[in-house]
């Protein structure tokens, strides 16, 4: 199929409201035109100008499996044959949903008993939130509904999971943080740290921190905490040593549930199921998405714990049916779509390849970029990494935002065919390569980057900005 693209350019331009983009720029021309992703293969996109592109950071942190994979599109075509839509209201459901739910209740890690599933990771924080509050009502602490967040975390942008997330570009001119979400502090050692201060007593201190929150708003007013085990789009920040320990200690002390936010982490990213089996988390729901199709179809999930689960059990005959529910909760093809991941991610080892390629790739990053002068920070864990670029290394001052450092860096990337993410909090280019990455693609990756960061630096000594 031949398209045209100008005309596709011209269509999408007039009708598509595109999500985090300029959009009177866009309706301009002076974002220049829509790229249109035409097919994909591996690590690799192929726009309709027939341009290749290594895709850096798996489309949004999703593609684990990497692209083209016949066997996932098989799976989606059978099931569309067989049955391609009922409901899973009233206790309807398929054989594709019961074997997936078991399946993610026997992987998850915690006591997990029941999964309930949506469309996007945002839709899957709703209902956590709605579970939240729905569990204290019935085991009569109505009081116990405010959900803390930390700040720089990620959880959706819809109004709940949107408050949720603790940046405010994310907030202004919508109206959110919907009253009764908090936020506490970032688990960032770079910055977050006092002068001196170990990750460990870091960590104590954010704890410190958490619980005094607590206290100031009323232990019988907080119904849960919610993180991400490895800060995300805040800039892929794995945790200080002992964070989750002192923060868990916390939770339990004023019994306050703990969701885990297991979108970009789970099914393997950080080289062992979820992000919580590395961290030594025991949550009380995951919310799961992304890796859970590999981005082949769109399906989130709020698995939900046994402590959970026995508290809504129990108050069934006294409110009646659990009533929450979307039209396209438990899709047969997306259930289907699925399995057929989950099947490549343990056929593959795709954990175990992610701790094997994943600890190369952190090192050829921290071999290629510690030592530039721009460079404050090489952070990153098993498929996930960072570079965060700094004006002055010593005293960690930030370049100027207008000079749009990481911005230009991403796009530098680009230029060469890399896609690498300009991160939105602060100058930082992050990336998440499909799991199935591997040693000499990650070679590939960090050579062109290495190339995008010296152009960039050469540009900048050009313009005369002041370096360390």
């Amino acid at each position: 199929m031949t398209i045209d693209v100008a005309a596709i350019g011209a269509l999408d331009r007039a009708s598509v409201l595109h999500p985090f983009t300029q959009l009177k720029d866009f309706a301009s021309g002076k974002l220049g035109a829509p790229t249109i992703v035409e097919t994909g293969k591996g690590i690799r996109i192929q726009d309709a100008t027939g341009r290749s592109y290594i895709d850096g950071f798996a489309g949004l942190y999703c593609v684990n499996i990497g692209y083209g994979r016949t066997e996932v599109a098989e799976a989606i075509s059978r099931q569309a044959h067989r049955l391609a839509y009922y409901h899973s209201y009233a206790a309807h459901t398929t054989d594709e949903l019961a074997i997936l739910s078991d399946r993610l209740v026997r992987m998850a890690p915690g006591q997990m008993s029941k999964v309930f599933y949506g469309m996007s990771g945002s839709d899957a924080n709703e209902t956590q939130a709605k579970l939240v509050w729905y569990y204290n009502n019935l085991r009569g602490q109505p009081r116990k509904k405010k959900i803390i967040s930390r700040l720089r975390g990620y959880h959706g942008c819809s109004v709940v999971s949107g408050s949720m997330t603790g940046m405010s570009f994310y907030h202004d001119h919508m109206d959110l943080p919907f009253p009764g979400i908090l936020h506490t502090g970032a688990p960032h050692h770079y910055w977050g740290a006092q002068a001196g201060e170990t990750e460990i007593e870091f960590s104590k201190r954010l704890a410190d921190e958490l619980e005094g929150l607590i206290l100031s708003e009323g232990p019988e007013t907080v119904g849960a905490f919610i993180g991400e085990p490895v800060l995300g789009t805040g800039g892929i920040t794995p945790p200080p040593e002992g964070y989750w320990h002192e923060i868990q200690l916390v939770l339990r002390k004023y019994d306050v549930l703990l969701i885990a936010d297991e979108v970009i982490t789970g099914f393997g990213r950080v080289g062992t199921p979820f992000g919580s089996h590395l961290y030594g988390i025991e949550p009380d729901l995951i919310t799961v998405a992304k890796g859970l199709t590999s981005g082949y179809f769109p399906l989130s999930a709020a698995i939900v714990g046994e402590k959970v689960y026995k508290v809504l059990e129990d108050g069934a005959d006294r409110v009646g049916a659990f009533s929450h529910g979307y039209t396209y909760s438990g899709h047969p093809i997306g259930a289907a779509a699925a399995n057929a991941v989950l099947d490549i991610v343990e056929r593959e080892d795709l954990a175990g390849k992610a701790r094997d390629v994943g600890g190369y790739f952190q090192d050829r990053l921290k071999a290629a970029f510690a030592q530039l002068p721009i460079v404050g920070e090489v952070r990153g864990v098993g498929m996930l990494g960072a570079l965060e670029f700094v004006a002055d290394r010593a005293a960690k001052t930030r370049f100027d935002a207008g000079l749009k450092v990481g911005a230009r860096i991403s796009k530098a990337a680009r230029d060469r065919g890399l896609i690498a993410r300009a991160m939105p909090h602060g100058d930082i280019l992050g990336f998440a390569p499909p799991l199935v990455t591997t040693k000499d693609e990650i070679d590939e990756i960090v050579g062109i980057a290495e190339q995008a960061v010296r152009q960039v630096m050469d540009e900048l000594a050009r313009e005369k900005v002041k370096l360390a």
